[in-house]
């Protein structure tokens, strides 16, 4: 069973020779105990093009130590030195909820062992004053093996400092501070395995390893010079300006992208809010297929929407589930007490708990599926070979607004055609297709901030309102159906309905409320002026 710890911890560079500093000096630290030296041998697992390298995940065998075992390291925040550590028992083969972790970046690309690192560990506890642990201080002393073809050694020595649990990270900045007096400095390389992979490569090719312009791959038989290869930065920020219309929606799909494959960990360990965040991504993603399907040939982008709308209905099971639980949770808890007859919140538990599971099981289900990859797959390929249309060298002041606001006109017929229905079923249905045009405008708006600047956010911004309000309403009806079955439930085991027709009614009141609210908030959505200064 896999268990998942925080990690904080800093590396600094040092020579071969050197000693463990004396940190008793540092404000808080009381004591620091001798721990011995401890043998660590770690075997580090990757694709055979270091796929999880590049994306600064470590995966690793390791015996030896207090948690010996296979340790999966996922960044949170690289400049903090913070990271998720999850961590399973030892086994022979990489722990299949381990694998399943780096899925979305592996695809269906085999993990082999690609380095070992022999560590002399020379460990110190920091202690406070009360003797409990604030932080593990070692100078440890590294030996790599590049076990692929064509390798080399290594060694170096480093000094690590890991925070403990519960401990103030202002504790790092302070030892940071009494290092660097004793002219210690921060490591460059962001882990062991990362140092590692650019000290055993071949000498001419170590310097572009270090600058990221190489990645190691698969070496031809007798052509050992020949294992790495020109690879292109992942972070957008170093990515070429984009220039033509095509280019900003591109730079946007591929940040919903990496925000899909980025969550697809959290959400297998159902991390807060990590479905509600990948399924957004799905739906901004198809919805600039959509929008602009002027610049993208919809031959190649009509099928990957189709398939995001797949995975966004999978995803959507688990995250309708969690919001309406949390609604109707919120509404019992605002009944008085002289008005919850019955066993209310035990029949509400247990049905949250039921439909729960389900939902969770179909989430999982969907990313351990071929058709889960073939989707990742398909957006790579389309965003190595785009798809380009005619329109697409177009300037992006120009197409981009023409874009943002042919959706608008669709949301603005939406809105009009359910406010003139009288308030009913027909009504809710309309107001739910006019929330989808909200989405979709709001979110052509943000795909075209970075080109159209503050007039883009800003009506980005009033769609959200305008969707925010419809969501509302939507969420009311949702509820209205899911008290109605839980009364109907109550009423056929012998319980009073009471309580759940009161919650019927308060929903009803409330999305009343939504539909009062929507002219306002649409006035101010549907000035013209908006509109007109996002341009030609």
């Amino acid at each position: 069973m896999a268990e998942t710890q925080r990690e904080i911890e800093r590396k600094y560079d040092v020579e071969a020779d050197a000693a463990l500093p004396d940190l008793t000096g540092v404000a808080g630290v009381a004591d620091v105990v001798d721990k011995g030296v401890v043998e660590l041998d770690a075997v580090y697992h990757d694709t055979t093009d270091q796929l999880l390298l590049s994306d600064s995940i470590t995966l690793r065998r390791r015996t030896g130590g207090a948690d010996e075992g296979w340790h999966l390291k996922l960044p949170v925040s690289l400049a903090q030195g913070v990271r998720d550590e999850i961590r399973a028992p030892l086994s022979d083969t990489v722990p299949p909820e381990l694998s399943g972790l780096v899925r979305s970046r592996v695809r269906d690309a085999g993990l082999v062992p690609v380095m070992r690192l022999l560590t002399a560990r020379d460990l110190r506890h920091l202690l406070d004053g009360k003797g409990a642990l604030l932080a593990e201080l070692s100078i440890d002393r590294v030996r790599a093996e590049r076990l692929t073809e064509g390798g080399g050694t290594a060694e170096w020595a480093e000094i690590e400092v890991e925070l403990a649990d519960g401990a103030d990270p202002a504790l790092l900045d302070r030892i940071e501070k009494k290092l660097k007096k004793l002219g210690v400095q921060r490591s460059s390389s962001a882990s062991k395995l990362a140092r590692a992979q650019a000290d055993t490569a071949l000498s001419e090719t170590r310097e572009r390893l270090a600058e990221g312009t190489l990645k190691p791959a698969k070496a031809k038989k007798g052509k050992a010079d020949e294992q790495y290869i020109v690879i292109q930065p992942k972070d957008s920020a170093v990515r070429p300006d984009p220039v033509t219309a095509a280019d900003h929606v591109l730079a946007y799909v591929r940040t919903q992208r990496d925000a899909l494959v980025a969550l697809d960990p959290d959400v297998r360990r159902d991390v807060p809010d990590s479905v509600h965040q990948m399924r957004v991504a799905t739906r901004r993603m198809r919805s600039a297929f959509r929008s602009y399907r002027k610049l993208l040939d919809r031959a190649v982008t009509d099928p990957i929407g189709d398939e995001l709308k797949w995975l966004a209905g999978e995803l959507g099971v688990d995250r309708d589930q969690e919001v309406l639980a949390e609604r109707l949770t919120h509404r019992v808890d605002a009944v008085p007490g002289t008005l919850l007859l019955g066993p209310v919140r035990a029949r509400l538990q247990i049905w949250g708990v039921a439909r729960a599971g389900d939902a969770r099981s179909r989430t999982v289900a969907a990313l351990e599926g071929k058709r889960y990859v073939q989707l990742l797959n398909s957006v790579d390929a389309l965003l190595a070979d785009p798809p380009l249309r005619k329109a697409a060298t177009a300037s992006p002041d120009k197409a981009l607004p023409k874009a943002v606001r042919k959706d608008y006109a669709r949301l603005e017929a939406r809105i009009e055609h359910a406010l003139a229905l009288e308030p009913g079923e027909e009504r809710d249905v309309a107001m739910h297709n006019a929330r989808k045009a909200a989405k979709r405008a709001r979110y052509a708006g943000e795909a075209a901030k970075p080109a159209l600047g503050k007039p883009a956010k800003r009506f980005a911004k009033r769609m959200k309102a305008v969707q925010k309000v419809l969501g509302d309403h939507q969420d009311s009806v949702v509820a209205r159906e899911a008290l109605r079955n839980l009364a109907i439930q109550a009423h056929a085991a012998g319980e009073t309905a009471f309580t759940w027709g009161l919650l019927y009614g308060r929903e009803e009141a409330a999305a009343a409320d939504r539909e009062r609210e929507l002219p306002e908030v649409w006035a101010k959505a549907s000035k013209a002026k908006l509109r007109s200064a996002l341009g030609s």
